[in-house]
C-alpha cells in the first residue's frame, strides 16, 4: 500500500461492499438530479424570464454546457497534482452549491420589480446573478466530474475487482436515475404558482430544489469522510503527457535546420529526455485523439435537445388527453429510450450481427451513430415544416387584414369593399378578411366611409352606435405568434362604465367604454380574470389557455354587471398550437439510437486503445469533444443566421453527414492496436537494456578492480626496487 494513502482504521462493509461507496452513490444521484434539473429548464428561463431571444438563449445554453465539459481537465489536474480527490470534490462542490443558490436567487422578483407582462424591470441585476451562478455551476460540476467515479474506485481493495465492477454499474445507474427524475419533476415545479405572479412560471422553485439537492449531496459526502480511503495526489499524467509532447515539438523545432538523422515519428524527438515506453504510450494516445477530431460534430447536434428542440416543443401542443406534457419534459424521452435500447443492442442487435459474420467494428458503429443523429435532425426539420404550415397566414407586403365585431344591439348587414357581411347583435368574427388597398365600408345610408389600413397589419374593426347612426373604430392586432409559447390576451370594454381587469397580479389597466386594452402575455393553464367597476363591483371570468394563442375578450353592453362574467365574448385572434408533441418522438428515437451506438462504443473504443496509465487522458479528450461540439453550435448559429428553423436543422444534418464520411475514411485507415502487448514489448526491451547496462557496469567494476590490484602490485614492486637500489 502507498504510504501516502490514508485508510480508515477499520474498513466497514455491508454485503461485501465498503459502506463508504453508498455515500458516494447517494452523492452522485443528488448531484445529477441537481445538474439535469437545472439544465432542463435553463433555456426556457433564459428565453422567458431573462427575455433573451431564441438565438441568444441557445448561445448562452451551449456556452454553459461547453464550460461544463472543459472544466473536468482543470478538476483532474487539481485533484491529481495538488489537493487529492476528496478535497477537490468537497471544495468544488461548495462552489457548485453556491452557484445553484445564486441561480435560484436570480429568479426571485416581486411586484415592484416587474412590468405588466411579468418581466422584471431591473433586468441587469437578474442577468448578472444568473451568469455568475452558471459560471460557478460549470466550474463545480465539471471540476468534480473526473473525480467522483475514480474516488469510488479507490474505496476497494485489490482483491475486490468484482465488487468494484458492480459499483460502477450502480454508480452509472444513479446518474441515469437522477437525470430521469429531475427531467420529469423540475418542469412540474416550474409550472407551479409562486404566489408573487399568479401566472408567472416559478423558476425560483425550479432552481431552488436542485440547489437543495446539491446541498444534500455535499452534506452526505462529507458525513462519509471517516469511512473513506483517501489517496494523496501522485502527479497528473495529463501534465506529464503535455510536457512530453511539448518537449518533442520544441526539440524538433530546435533541430529543424540541422543535419540530425530523420526519425520515424515526430514524438521520437522526445527520446533525449523521456524513456521510450512513455513515448510509445503518448503515440498511442495521439493516434486515438486524432481519430476524435471529427467527433464534436455529433455532440453539436446531440446537445441541441436541451435548446433548439425544447424551443421547438414550445410551439407544439403537449396535451395528451388527461396528461399535459411541458415542452422541456420531452427531454425525458432520451433517458427512457437509453434504458430500453442499451440492453436491446447488447443482447440482440450486436450478437445477431456477429452471427451474420459482419465486420461491425467500433469505428463503423460510431459512423452509424453519427448518421442516425443526422437523420434525427432531418426528422426535426420535417416537424418544423409541419409547425410552420399550421401558422396563421399573416399579411405581407401591401396586404392588410381586418376582422369585425358588432357592438350594436341589432343585426347589421354591411359591405367592406365589394364583400357583403351579415352579423348578429354582440357577435364577432374570428376570421380575417384581406385587402390590398383602401376599401369602402358601407354600414348604412348615412354611414359610408373609406377605410385605410397600414400595410402588413392585422386589425379589428368594431362597429358601435354613435348618436343615431352606426360608426366604427379600429385597433391593431398582434401580427405574429405570441413569443415564448405564451398567450396574448386583450380586453375590449363594451360596457357603459370604466372597468379594470386583472389576472392575478397582472393588470390590464383601466378601460373606458369602447376602448381596447393592450395585449398582456399569460402562460398556459386555467386563468381567472377579475372584472371590477369604479364603484367596487366585481365578478370573475375563467378561461383555459393552451400554448401560443391570442384572444380578444369583449365585455358586452346593455346587460347588467352581474351578468357580465357569464356573457364575455371570446374571439380568437390566433389559434393555439395544434401539432402534437408526439411528433417529436421519432427524432428523439433517432438521436438516442445514435447516442447508444456512438457514445457507448466510443468510450469502449477509447478505453481499449489507450495505455493502462493513460485512460484518464483519453477520457479528458472525450469530454473535450463534447465541449467543442457545443462551441460549434455557437459558431454555426451565429454565422448562418437562417430565418427558417427547418433550414438550420438541415444545415446541421448536412454538416454531420459530411463529417460522417470523413470519419469513415479515417476509420478505414485506422489500425487497431493492443496497448498491453506494445507496453510489454517496451517494458521487456527496457528490462533487457537495464540488464545489459547492469552487466556492463559489473564488467567495468570487475575490470576496474583488476586494474586496481595490478596498480597496487606494481606499486609494491616499485617500492621494493627502490629500496634495493638504495642498498
Amino acid at each position: 500500500m502507498d504510504k501516502e494513502t490514508k485508510k480508515p482504521k477499520s474498513q466497514k462493509t455491508l454485503l461485501g461492499y465498503p459502506i463508504s461507496i453508498f455515500f458516494i452513490v447517494v452523492n452522485e444521484f443528488c448531484e445529477r438530479f441537481s445538474y439535469y434539473g437545472m439544465r432542463t429548464v435553463l433555456v426556457l428561463y433564459l428565453n422567458y424570464f431573462l427575455n433573451f431571444d431564441d438565438d441568444f438563449a441557445t448561445t448562452i445554453y451551449h456556452t454553459f454546457v461547453a464550460l461544463c465539459y472543459l472544466t473536468p481537465i482543470l478538476g483532474a489536474i487539481i485533484a491529481d497534482s495538488w489537493l487529492g480527490k476528496y478535497k477537490t470534490i468537497v471544495y468544488l462542490s461548495i462552489v457548485y452549491t453556491v452557484g445553484q443558490v445564486v441561480l435560484a436567487v436570480s429568479a426571485i422578483h416581486d411586484i415592484t420589480d416587474t412590468n405588466r407582462d411579468g418581466i422584471p424591470d431591473n433586468m441587469t441585476f437578474h442577468i448578472a446573478l444568473s451568469m455568475l451562478g452558471l459560471i460557478l455551476i460549470a466550474l463545480g460540476t465539471g471540476g468534480i466530474k473526473p473525480c467522483v467515479a475514480a474516488f469510488g474506485g479507490d474505496q476497494f481493495e485489490e482483491h475486490q475487482d468484482k465488487q468494484r465492477s458492480t459499483f460502477f454499474s450502480i454508480f452509472y445507474l444513479s446518474i441515469n436515475a437522477g437525470s430521469l427524475l429531475s427531467t420529469l419533476i423540475t418542469p412540474i415545479l416550474k409550472a407551479q404558482e409562486c404566489g408573487i405572479h399568479t401566472h408567472q412560471q416559478c423558476y425560483p422553485l425550479a432552481f431552488g430544489v436542485p440547489a437543495a439537492l446539491m446541498f444534500v449531496a455535499l452534506a452526505v459526502f462529507i458525513v462519509g469522510s471517516p469511512l473513506y480511503t483517501k489517496t494523496a495526489p501522485q502527479g497528473n499524467i495529463m501534465v506529464k503527457v503535455c510536457k512530453c509532447i511539448g518537449f518533442a515539438i520544441k526539440n524538433r523545432f530546435r533541430h529543424r535546420a540541422s543535419h540530425y538523422p530523420k526519425r520515424a515519428h515526430w514524438m521520437d524527438w522526445a527520446e533525449e529526455k523521456y524513456d521510450k515506453l512513455l513515448i510509445a504510450q503518448v503515440k498511442m494516445v495521439l493516434k486515438v485523439l486524432f481519430l476524435f477530431i471529427p467527433l464534436p460534430m455529433f455532440w453539436a447536434l446531440f446537445d441541441q435537445q436541451g435548446s433548439r428542440w425544447t424551443l421547438q416543443a414550445t410551439t407544439m401542443d403537449g396535451n395528451f388527453g388527461s396528461l399535459e406534457i411541458q415542452p422541456e419534459q420531452m427531454q425525458i424521452v432520451n433517458p427512457i429510450l437509453i434504458l430500453i435500447l442499451v440492453p436491446i443492442m447488447d443482447s440482440i442487435v450486436y450478437p445477431l450481427i456477429n452471427k451474420c459474420k459482419l465486420n461491425f467494428s467500433p469505428v463503423k458503429r460510431m459512423t452509424v451513430g453519427m448518421f442516425l443523429a443526422a437523420m434525427a435532425f432531418v426528422a426535426a426539420a420535417l416537424v418544423q415544416l409541419q409547425i410552420d404550415s399550421t401558422l396563421p397566414n399573416f399579411p405581407k407586403g401591401q396586404e392588410s387584414q381586418v376582422k369585425f365585431i358588432n357592438m350594436l344591439n341589432t343585426k347589421i348587414d354591411f359591405t367592406a369593399g365589394n364583400k357583403p357581411f351579415s352579423m348578429e347583435p354582440f357577435t364577432g368574427r374570428d376570421n380575417y378578411t384581406s385587402f390590398t388597398e383602401p376599401f369602402r365600408l358601407d354600414l348604412g345610408p348615412s354611414a359610408s366611409e373609406v377605410v385605410t389600413l397600414e400595410n402588413a397589419t392585422r386589425n379589428t374593426l368594431v362597429i358601435i352606435q354613435e348618436w343615431a347612426a352606426p360608426a366604427y373604430i379600429t385597433f391593431k392586432d398582434i401580427n405574429e405568434k405570441p413569443a415564448k409559447a405564451a398567450n396574448a390576451i386583450r380586453i375590449f370594454n363594451g360596457f357603459n362604465q370604466t372597468i379594470n381587469v386583472t389576472s392575478g397580479e397582472l393588470d390590464f389597466g383601466y378601460s373606458v367604454p369602447n376602448n381596447m386594452s393592450e395585449y398582456r402575455l399569460l402562460h398556459s393553464g386555467h386563468v381567472n380574470y377579475k372584472i371590477m367597476t369604479m364603484d367596487g363591483s366585481s365578478c370573475l371570468f375563467s378561461q383555459t389557455l393552451k400554448y401560443g394563442s391570442s384572444y380578444t375578450l369583449v365585455v358586452q353592453p346593455n346587460i347588467t354587471f352581474e351578468e357580465q362574467c357569464s356573457n364575455i365574448l371570446v374571439l380568437m385572434d390566433i389559434s393555439p398550437n395544434t401539432l402534437s408533441l408526439a411528433l417529436q418522438i421519432p427524432q428523439y428515437f433517432l438521436i438516442t439510437a445514435g447516442e447508444v451506438v456512438f457514445s457507448v462504443t466510443g468510450l469502449e473504443f477509447a478505453y481499449s486503445q489507450s495505455p493502462s496509465n493513460m485512460k484518464s487522458v483519453l477520457q479528458a479528450g472525450w469530454l473535450l469533444t463534447v465541449a467543442v461540439g457545443n462551441i460549434i453550435v455557437l459558431i454555426i448559429s451565429q454565422a448562418a443566421r437562417l430565418e427558417e428553423k427547418w433550414a438550420e436543422y438541415i444545415l446541421f444534418a448536412a454538416l454531420l453527414v459530411v463529417v460522417c464520411v470523413i470519419f469513415a475514411l479515417m476509420g478505414y485507415f485506422y489500425t487497431y492496436i493492443d496497448p498491453v502487448k506494445i507496453e510489454s514489448q517496451f517494458s521487456q526491451s527496457e528490462s533487457e537494456e537495464e540488464k545489459r547496462k547492469s552487466l556492463e557496469m559489473d564488467h567495468k567494476d570487475r575490470f576496474g578492480r583488476r586494474n586496481e590490484v595490478r596498480e597496487r602490485s606494481n606499486s609494491r614492486l616499485d617500492e621494493k626496487n627502490t629500496k634495493e637500489t638504495r642498498m
